[in-house]
């Protein structure tokens, strides 16, 4: 295979496809468009200090050999993160299958029902298990979660108090994430031992771990009545599999849950990633972060699933969030419920029995040697055993006959057990203890042992009442069953397997099957991220490589993959401004610039850093308006911490400005922040980190690969110039020095993921990466040429043209006919397509990114696609067609509804079945009508709806 092919396999246009498109937009080579559209004063002119492409094969070769360097060992380290059996009709089926990978956050319901009701499932599970009332659709991991949770008992709590309570027997990686949110917000968070010490006279939140990370079951309803006597909210931190046996926290009176689905049938991949989960109590669903999954009804009346409104807060409230969440972990929550409608509540009883069993024997053989004692007894799946003086050299024992297990001082090691284990991990473990004889306790053939053993489980804790007693958790047990129901949830649903998705600002473009390979592979999925640095030498390499050549493509020093979101990434950029300013004793500077234009993220984010957020204005042409930041930077310049920028702007263009607002900045005493949103429309061809930039985030899965995933895994790696260096992400697993914050749970964040990003990476090369740039720059301004006549691009910078995307006006057409952006975007979908982001930057518009990846023969069918819909909204303009029933307001159109006895609609059924140029054979059908999201925000509905909902 030669080097080329991989990046002509990715770049959808081929050379004649390329000169038509040059043709078109007016330029005779891409060369000579990049060097029109971008500034001279950033355009780099250089080559990418990268190795030379390899093809395929190649590539999975030395991952191959990166992979052996790790060792897959018995995980018995606990801490959050446990072994799991992925059932192989989930991993083909869900984790492998690009109906799932390759799809968008549901912001289009119609054609988003499959994942939606994936969703629900999820939020369905989660709220049956701790007893709650209300779940959102994932968080991003454990660590965050707890954090959200920190920050939403602060909004609902009565009590004036700074004091956040935090248990001792909590996660250290959750009390690190934690106290690394707090300390911007000024929350005192205070680490108490619960059990033995007094509660703080007031404070606004407490948070309990459920079992605690020693292992140890404790009765906690006192100390949420004592919280609730202060007027403090209390965050149960509840292993969700333990709750199938223990009492869930809803009913002691919890008011937030908060935790990680990973040992729902997702690997540990080293940290990640993994669906976080957040539960609350009747009374806050409305104070909910991140994404909220609700049940409404479409044009007919019938069921339909949509998100919630609130789930967009940062765009709605900006510098007023409370949270800057704006991704989730769909692809890994539609996992973790799966594996429960899977395993139904009998199966999971079923192995939470098991693991507690194994738990309780391999307790019952350590009480056999003298010197080892059992600190805990009760426990659920996690024993402490103390052994003075011999911690560390029993876990080197136990290492060495390929266990690992976790030390947690001198004088006690911890060991977990999860559904993976079997009595022969149990044995290694006994002699690594010295555990010589166990009586009766094992049958001479090595199986089970001839005598149960006593469960550790209080009778007062455990769990009486039912769960997942919803149908669809009863009726796919069977591989059968199972199958043909993702297969149906899959059906519903438009990803990239069946067509372009033209999202401006998203980057959805090609996920090669050889850059996803390597996630399933156990050398990369079955590690745990508290392993042995032994034994993983090669994960460590590839994101030392990783990090090496994202330094590269963006022009900075440093790089950390911590984050494990682009907004996460944002907060550690910001975090470290504010760091490197108090290291200089200017730790005043507390203001952030940020453009009118701006995601929603960016002020939520410099709010969630403790910074004061001041907006600069944009001019009618879409770019920062330099006068008003002039005005902006002389009013503040004592107090400036910082600007936010997003590069190219949010509306679509390379501003000449860059360089100078830059310098400006710098020269008041502030750091500059460039969001890489929009990086595809840089790479190999201008370097933030040159042009004047301190830091940045990438989004991994937007121009490195990794796959939306239906709303998540993202990646969100924070790049900065060595001045930041110190201040990037500490490891919240162990001691993270003054100004190294935790971000993220793990020290890696996603860690299973890079390998997408890498092969990407290593198999474009330095050329493929700047062609790649290169082609998604022409097939923006391709679309905005063939489309300009149309409908009105409302953006464009040096010589009329945009960058990677363009943003459509169709306000003007919307004065005139009513015709809205929403009809133009529901009718996309009868002609088999997804729709452009809607209403952002600007309310009533389109904004389109075609991307690299997509041919000539599929940008052709897009804007035919939109030329068809101006000359249907000219037809409402006309009068032949009536405003308020046509084939655009009534978009779309299912096959129930044109196959309909009755059709009383001005225009024919096969305009709305079949508008023009579009294929009969194959054509998609959106399972329901239009939703209406009004009426599910007034009726809000957030758990599986009975069976009874769904008949006519």
């Amino acid at each position: 295979m030669t080097t080329e092919q991989f990046a002509a396999r990715h770049i959808g246009p081929g050379p004649d496809d390329e000169r038509r498109m040059l043709e078109a937009v007016g330029y005779a080579s891409v060369e000579e468009l990049m060097d029109a559209a971008i500034p001279e004063v950033i355009r780099w002119h250089g080559t990418l200090d990268l190795p030379e492409p390899a093809g395929e094969h190649d590539a999975l070769a030395e991952l191959r050999a990166l992979a052996a360097r790790n060792t897959v060992a018995v995980s018995m380290i606990g801490l959050g993160y446990h072994g799991t059996h992925t059932p192989a009709v989930i991993r083909r089926n869900v984790l492998e299958d690009p109906a799932w990978y390759t799809a968008y956050t549901p912001y289009q319901p119609e054609i988003s029902q499959g994942r939606l009701e994936a969703l629900l499932n999820f939020q369905t599970m989660v709220t049956d298990l701790t007893g709650l009332a209300t779940a959102n659709a994932s968080m991003l991991d454990e660590g965050t979660a707890a954090a959200e949770a920190m920050t939403l008992a602060r909004r609902a709590s009565k009590s004036r108090s700074t004091v956040y309570v935090v248990d001792a027997d909590t996660l250290p990686q959750t009390i690190a994430v934690i106290a690394s949110r707090a300390e911007p917000l000024g929350i005192d968070v205070r680490v108490v031992d619960t059990g033995r010490e007094e509660l703080p006279a007031e404070f606004f939140g407490l948070h309990l771990q459920y079992p605690g990370a020693s292992g140890a079951v404790r009765d906690q309803a006192d100390l949420v009545r004592a919280a609730h006597g202060v007027g403090a909210l209390v965050t149960v931190a509840a292993d969700l599999l333990a709750l199938t046996l223990l009492r869930a926290p809803g009913e002691i009176g919890a008011d937030i849950a908060a935790g990680t689905t990973q040992r729902f049938g997702v690997p540990m991949g080293f940290g990640g990633p993994h669906a976080g989960y957040l539960a609350v109590r009747a009374g806050l669903e409305r104070m909910l972060p991140g994404r909220l999954v609700g049940v409404s009804r479409d044009a007919d009346g019938n069921p339909a699933y949509r998100l919630a409104l609130q789930t967009r807060e940062q765009h709605i409230r900006r510098e007023k969030a409370t949270s800057n969440i704006c991704t989730a972990q769909v692809l890994l929550a539609v996992m973790a419920g799966m594996y429960a409608v899977y395993h139904g509540p009998d199966g999971l009883r079923a192995i939470a029995a098991r693991t507690h069993e194994m738990a309780a024997r391999l307790a019952a053989g350590l009480r056999t040697v003298d010197g080892v004692r059992v600190v805990h007894d009760a426990f659920f799946d996690t024993v402490t055993a103390r052994v003075p003086g011999r911690a560390e050299a029993v876990v080197a024992d136990a290492a060495a006959r390929g266990v690992n297990l976790r030390l947690v001082d001198a004088d006690h090691v911890g060991v977990s057990c999860d559904e993976t284990t079997t009595v022969g991990h149990l044995r290694r473990v006994w002699d690594a203890f010295g555990v010589t004889v166990v009586g009766a306790a094992v049958r001479p053939d090595g199986r089970w042992w001839a005598e149960p053993v006593a469960a550790a489980l209080p009778a007062q804790l455990r769990r009486t009442s039912d769960f997942l007693t919803h149908p669809v958790f009863r009726s796919h047990h069977s591989e059968t069953a199972m199958l043909r129901y993702l297969r149906r949830l899959s059906d519903f649903d438009y990803a990239l397997d069946r067509g372009m998705i033209p999202l401006g600002s998203c980057t959805m473009k090609l996920n090669a099957t050889t850059e996803m390979e390597p996630v399933s592979w156990p050398e990369f999925a079955h590690i745990h991220p508290l392993a042995p640095d032994a034994q993983t030498a090669g994960y460590r390499e590839m994101i030392a490589q990783l990090e090496g050549w994202l330094a590269e493509v963006t022009g900075y020093d440093a790089v950390s993959v911590q984050p494990n979101a682009g907004s996460q990434g944002e907060l550690a950029g910001l975090l470290a401004i504010r760091a490197y300013h108090r290291g200089r004793g200017e730790g005043h500077r507390d203001v952030c610039l940020i453009p009118s234009s701006a995601h929603g993220t960016n002020a939520a984010s410099a709010v969630m850093a403790g910074m004061r957020v001041v907006v600069v204005g944009c001019d009618d042409g879409g770019n920062i308006d330099l006068v008003d930041l002039d005005a902006k930077i002389d009013k503040h310049r004592d107090a400036l911490a910082a600007i936010m920028v997003t590069y190219p702007s949010t509306h679509g263009v390379y501003e000449t400005g860059i360089a100078s607002l830059c310098a400006k900045v710098h020269d008041a005493g502030g750091q500059v922040y460039v969001d890489g949103a929009n990086l595809n429309a840089l790479v190999g061809f201008a370097k933030p980190g040159k042009f004047g930039a301190d830091v940045s985030h990438l989004n991994l899965h937007k121009t490195f690969c990794i796959p939306h995933g239906g709303g998540g895994p993202g990646v969100g790696p924070v790049a900065v110039r060595a001045h930041l260096a110190p201040f990037l992400p500490g490891d919240a697993s162990g001691a993270h020095p003054e100004g190294r914050p935790a971000i993220s749970a793990a020290r890696y964040g996603s860690a299973g993921i890079l390998p997408i990003p890498w092969a990407y990476l290593r198999m474009m090369g330095a050329a493929g990466l700047t062609r790649a740039t290169g082609v998604a720059v022409l097939a923006a301004n391709y679309v905005a040429a063939r489309l300009r006549a149309y409908f009105p691009v409302l953006y464009s910078g040096n010589k009329g043209l945009v960058a990677h995307e363009c943003v459509l006006d169709l306000r003007p057409l919307t004065r005139a006919t009513g015709v809205s952006v929403d009809d133009v975007a529901k009718r996309l979908i009868d002609y088999g397509f997804h729709a452009p982001t809607m209403s952002f930057p600007v309310a009533g518009t389109l904004m389109v990114e075609p991307t690299e990846s997509e041919d000539l023969a599929e940008l052709d069918r897009f804007c035919d696609a939109m030329v068809a819909i101006r000359a249907e909204i000219d037809k409402v303009a006309s009068g032949e067609w009536p405003a308020g029933d046509n084939p655009l307001s009534n978009a779309p159109h299912t096959a129930s509804m044109v196959a309909a006895d009755e059709w009383p609609h001005p225009y024919p059924r096969s305009v709305g079945a079949y508008p023009g140029g579009v294929l009969r054979a194959g054509k998609y059908w959106p399972p329901v009508r239009r939703i209406d999201g009004a009426y599910g925000d007034r009726n809000l509905v957030c758990s599986c709806p009975s069976p009874e909902a769904f008949e006519s």
